[in-house]
């Protein structure tokens, strides 16, 4: 008979629970390879689990993340790293500072004259949106993960502002409350989400009204551009503020709705308390049967 306490759920990492049974298994699979690498380890608990992708490769990766959640979590101990991969992503250097006209800009939106939105991910403008994102946004640059896009919006006089979306969280209380989907619903629907992880309009540009006008301008293309890049569109948008520093007074003029708050907990979190600015949860529908389109 399996005792309550080995069903307790010790953490939930990518739609799995993990027992403290699970723990004692992992525990014993480190202590019968002590000369075995870490991801060694990952392929053999993948193995015993057959714990694999729908095309039936290994879910190593994933498996290596887990162990890692469970190692931070002081629930098992890993052998040392041995080595780290040559990759030019895995230890990244910051932007450098990029050289752009700051000429300040101060003038009515009707005086600043025609937008262009530019898509600059993987293009030569990209070490520029990077740079001038690191070097003016409060929370500096961050390379993304997952399917994300970049836009740079200029005018005559050069750049004005820079949108950065990406993945949208797996889960959002407020934002899964709102929609109403289940859980296979959210697995199976998730890539129609796009997070907006920044928004900046730089500072030498003083145009009043510009800032929600540009994000109304930005949602109503952004489906069809993640379209042209992925493959398939994108139905609701989603973004955090952190109200200890900005009111998000242009996304509710863009017609956002406030979904709720966060719980001050992040992505990774294995306390259970919160360890980080509670920030108010937006959304907006990109299409008007979006609901449906998602629940389904």
């Amino acid at each position: 008979m399996v005792s309550m306490d080995a069903m307790e759920t010790v953490l939930r990492y990518r739609g799995r629970a993990v027992t403290a049974a699970d723990v004692h298994f992992i525990r014993a699979l480190i202590a019968s390879h002590p000369a075995e690498s870490r991801r060694g380890l990952s392929e053999k608990l993948c193995l015993a689990w057959d714990w694999r992708q729908p095309n039936g490769a290994l879910r190593d990766m994933v498996c290596r993340g887990l162990m890692l959640a469970l190692w931070r979590g002081g629930h098992i101990e890993l052998p040392a790293v041995r080595w780290r991969p040559r990759n030019p992503l895995f230890i990244r250097a910051r932007p450098p500072l990029a050289q752009v006209e700051r000429t300040p800009i101060q003038a009515s939106l009707r005086e600043l004259g025609a937008l262009t939105f530019c898509q600059v991910r993987r293009t030569p403008v990209e070490a520029t949106f990077n740079s001038l994102l690191e070097a003016h946004h409060y929370l500096g640059y961050s390379q993304p993960v997952g399917e994300h896009l970049k836009f740079m919006v200029t005018c005559e006089q050069g750049p004005v502002a820079l949108f950065a979306w990406s993945s949208a969280a797996r889960h959002l209380g407020p934002r899964d409350r709102y929609l109403g989907w289940s859980i296979e619903a959210r697995r199976r629907n998730i890539r129609f989400l796009a997070y907006n992880t920044r928004y900046l309009v730089l500072p030498w540009v003083r145009v009043e009204h510009l800032a929600s006008h540009l994000l109304g301008r930005m949602t109503r293309m952004l489906s069809a551009e993640w379209e042209k890049v992925y493959g398939h569109p994108v139905h609701f948008a989603e973004t955090f503020v952190d109200t200890t520093r900005h009111r998000g007074t242009c996304y509710r003029a863009a017609n956002w709705t406030v979904l709720g708050r966060t719980q001050g907990r992040g992505k990774d979190d294995l306390t259970h308390r919160p360890n980080r600015t509670l920030k108010e949860v937006l959304g907006l529908a990109l299409r008007q049967d979006f609901r449906a389109r998602l629940t389904a």
